[in-house]
């Protein structure tokens, strides 16, 4: 880009900016993040700039007026299973991750109370957070999103907005969730644990390794996970057919319909003992991912569903009901029965077309 160019976006940035600063409210608070940094925000939080999409689903459960926008507008699927006032806000692109399109001169114009994330607290988003904060004027917070972080994630954030009462609400049911998981585990060794593989992408072969945050509900709903290199690799890996048939997974579990689709045919992945034995099953992904995709608070509703799969005598609850009772708790819907079905056929291996 030319020089002048540049320079004329810095100097609107900078007057935006400015402006900003100038028109903050008095009163504000110093609120300490999951990374530790100390930042002043406004006393009244009426609009928060979600940095990705995780920090857009953790804002929505929590205080959804406050939402500045969809950091992706949602698509045709998704939108009956959030609240009607939300479903056209607008898309604001995202600070964070893969497609990070959001540019500042965007933000500023949107001019939020906050920048929220949540997710990794590494040194590469502090330092993006510091960059953009300083940049803009903008208080910006770092939410830690590891899944065993949920509640306090909840609570603090419930804190920042002005709704305590409702942070509480989530991180207690969360709790609740969590424990009668723990009970389970408490009688299931290791040994006897189910090994799951998670499938990504058309040919099932992109899968997150253990400890990831892409498969933290594998492991939080008491399953092994197969990709384990005994922490050598973390994350988001390529793996190959030879590893999953080494490996042999008793459960597959993928969120990708081609894969579903096509896994029961392909010869490939006959000899896999989930396979066999019809151990595969496709995860709903409306209004977000139950795995992953993005690996937000979305997750606790995977987290039901695959604790019913792993230990289904043990777990004992009606996916349909638990189903129902989550979108009225955390996403502020009443599905119909309708919507139900068309939500639940996924989870039955029949993904709506």
């Amino acid at each position: 880009m030319p020089q002048p160019c540049r320079m004329e976006t810095m100097m609107r940035l900078r007057f935006l900016a400015a402006f900003i600063v100038l028109a903050a409210p008095v009163e504000a608070r110093m609120i300490t993040d999951s990374a530790g940094r100390q930042v002043e925000v406004p006393e009244d939080i009426t609009t928060v700039f979600a940095a990705g999409p995780t920090a857009s689903i953790l804002t929505y459960v929590i205080r959804p007026e406050v939402l500045a926008g969809w950091p992706r507008a949602l698509r045709a699927e998704e939108r009956d299973y959030i609240a009607a006032p939300y479903r056209d806000l607008p898309e604001t692109g995202r600070l964070t991750g893969r497609g990070g399109e959001a540019n500042l001169e965007r933000v500023l114009q949107i001019a939020p109370d906050l920048i929220l994330d949540f997710g990794s607290v590494r040194d590469t988003y502090i330092d993006l957070a510091n960059r953009v904060q300083e940049q803009t004027g903008i208080p910006y917070l770092l939410i830690d999103g590891r899944f065993e972080n949920t509640p306090e994630a909840l609570r603090l954030v419930g804190e920042i907005l002005n709704v305590p009462e409702r942070g509480e609400a989530l991180a207690s049911d969360t709790e609740q969730i969590f424990a009668r998981i723990d009970a389970i585990l408490g009688d299931a060794p290791e040994e006897a644990r189910p090994r799951t593989y998670l499938a990504r992408g058309p040919d099932g072969l992109e899968t997150g390794m253990k400890g990831s945050i892409n498969t933290e509900i594998i492991e939080r709903a008491g399953g092994v996970n197969v990709a384990d290199d005994g922490g050598a690799t973390r994350g988001l890996v390529q793996s190959s057919m030879e590893t999953v048939i080494v490996a042999n997974p008793e459960v597959v579990v993928t969120w990708d319909r081609n894969f579903y689709g096509r896994v029961w045919a392909d010869p490939l992945w006959a000899g896999v003992e989930a396979v066999r034995t019809g151990q595969v099953y496709l995860s709903p992904t409306a209004p977000f991912g139950w795995i992953d995709r993005p690996p937000s608070v979305n997750r606790m509703m995977g987290l039901q569903w695959m604790a019913g799969l792993f230990y289904p005598d043990d777990w004992g609850s009606d996916l349909r009901e638990e189903t129902r009772d989550f979108f009225q708790l955390w996403y502020h819907v009443d599905l119909s029965e309708e919507e139900l079905d068309r939500l639940l056929e996924w989870a039955e291996g029949r993904p709506p077309s």
